[in-house]
């Protein structure tokens, strides 16, 4: 190897450095942390290396890259190629070393043709460094003149050849150590677990000959819905998801419900924990059956979940967190083995749960901060997770706060007369004409809006059902937006006399959204107003508290996270007030952040550590001991608030007039509000 040093570049991390002549590239790309698979250890056997030469000159990194700056394709290469096939263009890269400048390129599709885990929302690419390892060796075999056991031989070949030292071993594969060996006639894939750098390497699976694939599972236990997912250790692909009711449901609709039912019920805690544990297992089971994949060979698993969700899904008694001063059993991450949580993998397969951030922060909120990152950056960051209890996360690089917001679960339909869960028949979109009011809506499992050819032939079979949550936040913009609400959420008696979907329902007033021969009548009360305006007064509240810590009067960008806040439309949740004022274009919604946060916990351990020291970080504000509390909730019930500006908004929607006195009686039928029309 000569000194001369030459500029590498690797895609799609950006990452760079200088080698000298002859380095092999699998060993340049991991002395900067460019994570390449390899499991045959160099022997150009198992092709997960595999890397492309980018062509050309590159003027931006003062590069040009060539073929030529590789070494010539080797014995290991072609043999490979002869027995498996290489990809034109393709190089091993444990056998080719750098004999100039390149620019390399780490294939996604990596040996399995699978989509490449990716975050919906911006097709974040995750780098791969998972704690469990695929070691393949080559076992010396018993010697009379040496004494050496069998397995001391397997962990001494081990060290020899992947650096791992001071080996544990996992008491089910003890016994088993000398079949295996003999089996695969001395060669055997040994899966090593090593999460952080000063742990013990642990052996916790041993297989014969080469084993070309391990599995994770990352899953976020919503208090709602449990979502699980089945990905390559080694190339990073999702290869199933699967999702389902949290059966907890059972025992109460709510958080506190449930920590209600634990205080109550002297086996409470134990009937959920042992409900959510089967419900995940059942959803392992239905991702490896999707996927043709053995439960054995899943060897790494992360979860996320709120406090009361991590807490029962541990095993923990979470009446701590029903009251002051709400405290965790744990807030650290845990490490645990799987089976220790009844679920059926491989015997040595080890957990990893993200760590939580306050009494009523959980681990899913930490795993959604990881996903997008507001400690990361420089303008100011607003990160929601809506659902029955909203978790809220504000800031950049410099200072970050976070709180809990009690929300309740009108957002997703419980609590409104004919809310409903997201499922075929619910209504998920809503236009008013501003002149007629009459609606226009969309609903889920039928493609067309109401008013367009074929609609009503296709509801014959779905039905319309109901109002789920983003339908829920789009009537209640638009009545306000249209004036049959008024700004402080009474519905305008008034406007019975422009249609007769405006209508006297008791001492109150309703407008009937949908009516349909044979089905039920949709309509909006005066009551599911009032349930709306307190969930989002308390989680406006929630955001106006963290921002008076970072004494900021506007955010930059907002980010609405979890399965509600994916189909919000942002400009209705600026209308409403759920958010504070901020460019329609720097509002969005990012998906199910928490469980991309959890797929990067397992794919990366580095994104292990940055959580964890993140959340050390984080300023926990409980909103229940501010002061001002009530006083952002009482202007937060006004649409979109009674004392904060929303200009930013106002430059894409023509919101009504503001009343400098309400004169609307009980009854809504008062008033003597201005109104604008605004344009569609």
């Amino acid at each position: 190897m000569t000194d001369k040093q030459h500029l590498v570049l690797f895609m799609p991390s950006g990452k760079r450095g200088r080698f000298a002549s002859g380095t092999p590239v699998l060993e340049a790309a991991r002395s900067i942390g460019v994570y390449v698979e390899s499991v045959c250890g160099g022997r150009g056997i198992c092709g997960r290396c595999q890397v492309e030469v980018a062509e050309g000159s590159f003027a931006k990194h003062g590069i040009t890259s060539s073929m030529e700056n590789l070494s010539p394709s080797g014995a290991k290469e072609k043999r490979y190629d002869e027995k498996r096939g290489l990809k034109e263009g393709r190089r091993l890269s444990c056998s080719s070393t750098i004999e100039g400048d390149l620019v390399i390129d780490i294939p996604q599709d990596v040996q399995v043709n699978a989509q490449v885990v990716r975050k919906a929302a911006d097709d974040r690419y995750i780098e791969r460094n998972p704690a469990v390892h695929l070691c393949y060796v080559e076992v010396e075999q018993p010697d009379m003149h040496k004494p050496l056991g069998d397995l001391d031989h397997l962990l001494q070949a081990i060290e020899r050849e992947w650096g791992f030292s001071n080996i544990k071993i996992d008491a089910h594969v003890l016994p088993k150590v000398q079949k295996i060996l003999r089996t695969g006639n001395w060669s055997v894939t040994a899966a090593i677990h090593k999460d952080d750098e000063f742990d013990n390497p642990y052996l916790i699976d041993l297989s014969p000959g080469l084993k070309n694939e391990a599995y994770g599972i990352a899953c976020d236990i919503g208090s709602t819905t449990i979502a699980l997912h089945l990905s390559s250790l080694l190339s990073g692909a999702t290869i199933a998801s699967a999702g389902t009711s949290n059966p907890q449901i059972r025992f109460g609709e709510d958080l506190m419900s449930r920590v209600s039912y634990v205080m109550m019920n002297p086996d409470g805690r134990e009937a959920m924990t042992i409900a959510v544990r089967k419900a995940i297992d059942a959803l392992i089971g239905e991702v490896c059956e999707t996927s043709g994949i053995d439960r054995h060979d899943i060897l790494n698993a992360v979860f996320v979940g709120n406090p009361v969700m991590h807490h029962l899904f541990l095993g923990i008694d979470p009446t701590e967190l029903g009251g002051a001063p709400f405290a965790l059993a744990v807030s650290g991450a845990v490490h645990m083995k799987c089976r220790e949580l009844d679920l059926t993998l491989n015997d040595g397969a080890r957990t990893y749960i993200l760590p939580c951030i306050a009494g009523h922060v959980g681990a899913d909120a930490a795993a959604a901060t990881l996903t997008e990152g507001p400690h990361r950056q420089e303008s100011q960051m607003l990160l929601v997770d809506i659902g029955t209890n909203a978790e809220i996360v504000l800031g950049n690089s410099s200072r970050t706060v976070a709180a809990s917001s009690p929300t309740g679960p009108a957002f997703e339909g419980a609590e409104i007369s004919s809310g409903q869960r997201a499922a075929p028949g619910a209504i998920e979109r809503v236009r008013i004409d501003p002149d007629t009011l009459e609606p226009t809506i969309s609903v889920i499992g039928i493609d067309m809006w109401s008013n367009e050819p074929g609609f009503e032939e296709a509801a014959k079979k779905t039905g319309v059902t109901g109002i789920c949550g983003s339908a829920i936040i789009e009537v209640m913009a638009e009545m306000f937006l249209t004036g049959i609400t008024t700004e402080d959420g009474v519905i305008d008696g008034k406007m019975a006399e422009k249609s007769p979907r405006v209508f006297k329902n008791g001492r109150t007033w309703s407008y009937r959204l949908w009516q349909a021969e044979g089905g039920p009548d949709i309509t909006v009360t005066q009551t599911d107003v009032r349930a709306i305006q307190l969930a989002k007064a308390a989680l406006y509240a929630g955001v106006k508290l963290l921002m008076d810590k970072l004494e900021i009067e506007q955010v930059d960008c907002i980010k609405l996270a979890g399965a509600f806040g994916s189909f919000i439309d942002p400009k209705y949740a600026l209308v409403l007030g759920l958010i504070p004022d901020c460019e329609v274009t720097n509002v969005k919604a990012v998906g199910n952040a928490a469980g991309t946060g959890a797929k990067m916990a397992l794919l990366n351990r580095d994104y292990r550590r940055e959580i964890e020291q993140t959340v050390r970080k984080i300023e926990k504000i409980e909103t229940a001991l501010e002061p001002k509390f009530q006083e952002h909730f009482v202007n937060a019930m006004a649409f979109p608030n009674k004392v904060d500006a929303f200009p930013k908004l106002e430059q894409t929607v023509k919101l009504p007039a503001k009343n400098d006195s309400d004169g609307s009686s009980a009854d809504g039928t008062g008033g003597g509000r201005r109104r604008r029309r605004r344009p569609r």
